[in-house]
């Protein structure tokens, strides 16, 4: 297994006219995704996030990936079995297989190659060159969804709110609960609980007088996971 993150990058040259602007390119974001979601698969691969940045002429495809669900329980059997040439953190404890990507080098260039191909043939990225990144989410990986804080509960999170909460946006601690999504957003909507004595907090952090945070998912502007070196 390669070291994290792995990383490949190719560059694709595309010489048609460019079309109507970016407004064009967000239209097709969902459809990228899709291809995207479909090349991994065909390689036991899963789709983390997908970022389309830079301007017309410089335009950067970054794709995150990792193994898929079967992928991922090979890996947990390995350590079980007690198998050579794991990170030691993982064989200790201190770091959870489902922060690693499980994917190697060799992965992200075989994705690349075929999702390359696919992008050009389908028209995906019409315009100018782009360069096509590939790679793992990496140990501080984003957490965007319900099921990335269900999984990652128990790991070190790093969270940015939109609306403050005791005067802070920016909290950090051990997402220790995630409430279940209930079937309509109301009184009840999702939401998680970070314990804040698992890091040493900020000067601002100490001034809220608590221990544990609670905060509604639709509040979150941004959350990572913070890697436990």
């Amino acid at each position: 297994m390669g070291l994290e993150p792995t990383f490949y990058l190719g560059q694709f040259l595309m010489f048609e006219p460019l079309l109507s602007g970016m407004g064009s390119m967000a239209a097709k974001l969902e459809e990228i995704r899709s291809a995207a979601e479909r090349v991994a698969a065909s390689h036991g691969l899963e789709l983390v996030e997908i970022e389309l940045v830079g301007p017309s002429k410089e335009r950067v495809l970054r794709v995150f990936l990792e193994k898929d669900a079967a992928g991922r329980a090979a890996l947990k059997a390995a350590i079980a079995a007690g198998a050579e040439g794991l990170p030691e953190r993982l064989v200790e404890g201190t770091l959870s297989v489902e922060q690693l990507s499980g994917i190697t080098h060799e992965d992200c260039a075989a994705f690349s190659r075929d999702f390359g191909v696919l992008l050009d043939v389908e028209d995906l990225i019409p315009g100018a060159e782009y360069t096509l990144e590939a790679s793992s989410p990496g140990l501080d990986r984003k957490l965007t969804k319900a099921e990335d804080f269900r999984r990652f509960a128990g790991c070190l999170v790093k969270i940015q709110t939109f609306e403050a909460i005791r005067n802070n946006r920016h909290w950090q601690g051990r997402l220790v609960e995630v409430s279940p999504v209930p079937k309509s957003e109301g009184p009840g909507a999702p939401s998680i609980t970070l314990d804040l004595n698992a890091v040493k907090q900020n000067s601002k952090t100490k001034k809220t007088g608590v221990s544990t945070v609670e905060i509604a998912l639709k509040n979150i502007e941004k959350a990572q996971l913070v890697p436990e070196i």
